[in-house]
């Protein structure tokens, strides 16, 4: 696949947003060019640590039109299911470790005409999902261990993303390849060339240091040098 093809999609995580003025760092990203919110559901359970849940999804629902991204770090996601589409998700995704009925769980996401997506923690291999992919609006391809921000982007998800890619060629296949974990200009060149196609960026989007803007732009122009590499002459 040729990520040239189509614009990649940039998804600020806000668990790295500053909270206090929440509601500007979603202005920032909207006004920057982002296209999706990325919100990272977690319960303390299934990784250690407490963040957003819907209502903090629902409060957020009316001020932006970006499309909001909901993946649940949580150990009962079914029971979640309806609170966080009522909230104003457009795309929900879930670890397919935990799920023993992912299939099911999909499908319950696909009847409220939301996207549904699967994700794979670094230790987890793509066969996991060979049975699945067809039913999936994408694949969320962890590039850290999950349960905080900032952490060092892990190799081996190259490889993954490579593979997802691969398969999605050879079946055709139409999900769509998301990263998540330690993404910024250094990384995000590799990933694209690899084929990922929606890039969740925490703090080299909110890192307090400088704008919003200038940290988008700078993710933006090191794409686009990965997809004039990957343009063949």
């Amino acid at each position: 696949m040729n990520p040239s093809a189509k614009e990649v999609i940039l998804a600020p995580s806000l668990i790295a947003a500053d909270w206090w003025r929440v509601a500007d760092c979603v202005r920032d990203a909207e006004n920057a060019g982002c296209q999706w919110l990325h919100f990272d559901a977690m319960d303390g359970h299934f990784v250690t640590n407490l963040t957003l849940g819907p209502m903090f999804l629902e409060a957020l629902r009316p001020h932006t039109k970006l499309h909001f991204d909901a993946h649940l770090m949580i150990s009962n996601p079914a029971d979640y299911l309806d609170d966080f589409i009522s909230a104003g998700a457009d795309s929900i995704s879930v670890h397919a470790e935990n799920q023993p009925h992912l299939h099911r769980l999909i499908a319950r996401i696909k009847e409220k005409d939301v996207m549904a997506g699967a994700v794979l923690n670094p230790g987890t291999p793509v066969s996991t999902l060979q049975a699945v992919l067809p039913d999936l609006d994408y694949v969320l391809v962890m590039s850290v261990n999950p349960g905080f921000s900032g952490q060092k982007f892990l190799p081996l998800a190259t490889e993954k993303i490579q593979q997802l890619s691969h398969i999605k060629s050879e079946r055709g296949l139409k999900f769509l390849i998301q990263v998540d974990g330690g993404i910024g200009p250094l990384t995000a060149p590799q990933v694209v060339q690899a084929g990922a196609e929606v890039l969740v960026c925490g703090s080299s989007v909110y890192n307090q240091k400088s704008a919003v803007s200038e940290n988008v732009r700078a993710l933006r122009e090191a794409i686009s040098g990965a997809q004039t590499l990957s343009t063949p002459a």
